[in-house]
């Protein structure tokens, strides 16, 4: 018999990574640069392919502050630990693929907030989560969790082009104590998703090298269309899908 989970995993996207379609933001913030929220995933890698327009991601990392300019055809991505913000030039359309889908919308995604919200769960939870749906409500505070999130990232730049690195890795800290409680959940959704994937095709190996590849009997395909059309994600207008074992629909609560 074949587990929930387990089928799942069999019907997840390649490697289990989460899609989704962002169109950045247009909402200039306080440095006078249009874009998305800053923030960092704690065991994500994320990979941007830009299908659109033009614009930028900048990054802060151990390798200080970078600006990588984005254009139709480019590809970015980010290992986990690393500050990332999308930059609207103009038309920015993206294909987002994420390593563990599904974690990012249990909670592997922290806010450049300031240092004062980041030390209040409390706090940042309120600051992070949105009204569910997609009107002008959800609209406005998907708007001010930027801003906040802007003026944390801010601070945190203009230190680490300075040559200090502390008030970057201070906030690292304060992101793993964030999600610190959330970890035995994260794994059983790895456990079901990544991991499942990778041991799959151990067995599959396994079966190709002893000459009974029973398991080619179950080759099928899939297909699947966006559940929601516009919502507001950490960077911009987020497409979503619901796949099983990989990406869940975002309702704006960054622990769900």
């Amino acid at each position: 018999m074949v587990s929930e989970a387990q089928s799942a995993a069999l019907r997840s996207l390649p490697g289990a990574v989460g899609l989704s379609h962002l169109s950045a933001y247009e909402w200039e913030a306080a440095d006078g640069v249009c874009g998305g929220s800053p923030h960092l995933h704690l065991v994500c890698t994320e990979a941007y392919v830009v299908t659109g327009g033009q614009g930028a991601v900048q990054t802060l990392s151990p390798d200080g502050y970078r600006y990588m300019p984005l254009r139709s055809g480019s590809l970015a991505w980010f290992t986990p630990g690393t500050v990332h913000r999308m930059v609207q030039g103009g038309g920015l359309r993206i294909t987002v693929l994420m390593q563990n889908s599904g974690l990012p919308e249990a909670g592997d995604a922290v806010f450049t907030f300031p240092p004062e919200v980041l030390a209040d769960p409390e706090r940042y939870a309120a600051a992070a989560t949105l009204p569910r749906g997609t009107g002008p409500d959800t609209e406005a505070a998907a708007r001010r969790r930027r801003d906040l999130a802007v003026e944390g990232y801010l601070t945190l730049r203009e230190a680490l082009i300075a040559g200090d690195g502390g008030p970057y890795r201070a906030f690292q800290q304060a992101a793993a104590r964030l999600v610190r409680a959330r970890v035995p959940a994260w794994r059983e959704l790895w456990r079901a998703g990544a991991l499942a994937t990778a041991e799959r095709t151990g067995a599959q190996l396994d079966a190709l090298e002893s000459g009974e590849p029973a398991y080619l009997a179950e080759a099928t395909a899939y297909q699947s269309e966006p559940c929601r059309l516009g919502g507001f994600g950490m960077c911009g207008r987020r497409d979503e899908y619901a796949l099983p074992g990989t990406t869940l629909p975002y309702d704006g609560k960054p622990t769900d």
